[in-house]
């Protein structure tokens, strides 16, 4: 790896790191930060998917802890879990009888 690329990567690591410190991000840093396309965030703004802001009505801003909170959503349950409600199903189920 040359000088040019552990620069490179390093000026990425501390964009990433200062972004990670800001409330309110723009429609770049959203992209950036969540790694969605411009194209479907612009979709999801455009049709209520994402939880966003247009104080002027021109410029798109976000609140950094709402996308967060929007990321998380939809839990996919684990193996284990699944299981577990499946046991307690059958066991409720049959006791019902």
């Amino acid at each position: 790896m040359d000088n040019f690329q552990m620069i490179d990567v390093r000026l990425r690591n501390i964009e990433s790191l200062l972004l990670s410190q800001k409330t309110v991000l723009n429609f770049d840093e959203v992209a950036d930060y969540t790694g969605l396309s411009k194209s479907y965030l612009y979709k999801l703004t455009c049709s209520g998917g994402i939880p966003c802001y247009k104080p002027q009505g021109k410029h798109i801003y976000f609140n950094k802890q709402e996308i967060d909170q929007w990321l998380m959503q939809n839990r996919k349950a684990t193996n284990s879990e699944l299981d577990s409600q499946a046991a307690t199903f059958v066991t409720l189920k049959s006791g019902a009888k």
